[in-house]
């Protein structure tokens, strides 16, 4: 066995040396020597294995709200980690070089088992991790052992997800997460079926539990032209996000630019953005966000009793900040939806 590879969890034995994975939607029925569609779930001599245990293809401290985390301590620097795989195959992925990847392919990594990575958290002296870049799901061991052992150090910790995961595998993980953003591809079920392979109640139902279980939680709609940009389905997004997540759960609304297989889609035109923001804002959400438009009014926190701006970005740059140290506003002392506070001398780690 290669020192990446570890028995997986999660999986049960259907005869006929045949595997099926029960981690994810999917439910992946594996024959001997194949691996299920995330391309890291082998069946080997009849047991289920993991290919990239530890097995990190990047490594980088970011800004939080680059994940983008508006409301979990902004303004935080964060270590961020990633493998290779993917539980979905999105034709628009940027990180398509680690996502779509097998781990024999990538010749660029590092080993750095649970106990390394948590030295190297105290080396830095960065109290806050991410599993991201690729999805964090199907890394599912090596980062249920990392979590357990760097909460004793009171690290937290950030999935960024596609949150296509079942409910028994999220309920053992969820004790030791502290905040996710759950990237909602679309919200028309097929969309998901024909370019992702994924399937959307899945994605809600595990999205619903980590918000009912106490999980900070921010969620990404990427708007691509021609694909879930129409009005109609933003606005059942927007619904459900009210409906099961509540008002004042951040949504950002992201500018897709062209990347992988969609190289011949346009940028999303500013209008569309500014449109879906509106209909947010209309709908009832309270931090909603306009995502890659650097300097746009739609990347500030506005307080939803006096409708000022009490936090002021470019990017992912704070540039003003308007409210007390209970996180209420300067001017009418309406209360923020902020989870902590804000990070002091980011500057230092980046």
């Amino acid at each position: 066995m290669r020192k990446y590879t570890k028995e997986a969890m999660y999986y049960d034995v259907v005869g006929d040396r045949r595997v099926q994975c029960k981690l994810c939607p999917h439910m992946c029925t594996i024959l001997e020597g194949h691996r299920g569609l995330c391309g890291v779930r082998e069946n080997i001599g009849g047991k289920l294995y993991t290919l990239n245990y530890a097995l990190v293809s990047s490594f980088a401290i970011d800004p939080i709200e680059k994940k983008p985390l508006f409301h979990f301590y902004p303004g935080a620097p964060i270590i961020s980690i990633s493998t290779v795989g993917c539980n979905f195959k999105c034709p628009w992925c940027q990180n398509w070089s680690i996502s779509q990847a097998k781990p024999e392919d990538v010749y660029y990594h590092d080993y750095i088992p649970p106990e390394s990575l948590r030295d190297l958290i105290n080396k830095y002296k960065v109290p806050f991790l991410a599993f991201t870049y690729n999805e964090p799901i199907i890394w599912y061991e090596y980062v249920l052992d990392v979590v357990k052992l760097i909460k004793k150090d009171g690290i937290k910790v950030v999935l960024v997800t596609n949150g296509h995961i079942n409910l028994d595998p999220l309920d053992e993980l969820i004790p030791y997460i502290d905040a996710v953003n759950v990237d909602i591809k679309a919200f028309n079920p097929n969309t998901y079926l024909k370019y992702v392979r994924g399937k959307l109640e899945g994605v809600l139902q595990a999205t619903e539990e980590l918000k009912a279980k106490g999980v900070h939680v921010e969620t990404t709609y990427l708007v691509i032209p021609g694909l879930n940009d129409s009005v109609d389905e933003f606005r059942r997004m927007v619904r459900w996000h009210l409906d099961t997540l509540g008002a004042e759960t951040p949504l950002h609304i992201s500018r897709f630019f062209p990347h992988y297989k969609f190289m011949d889609k346009i940028p999303t035109p500013i209008e569309t953005l500014e449109k879906l923001w509106k209909v947010a804002k209309e709908e009832g959400i309270l931090y909603a966000y306009v995502g890659n438009l650097p300097g746009h009014k739609g990347e500030n926190t506005y307080c939803p009793s006096c409708g000022k701006p009490v936090i002021r970005r470019i990017g992912f740059e704070i540039l003003s900040w308007r409210l007390d140290n209970e996180n209420k506003c300067e001017y009418c002392g309406h209360r923020i939806a902020i989870t902590g506070h804000r990070w002091k001398g980011r500057s230092t780690w980046l």
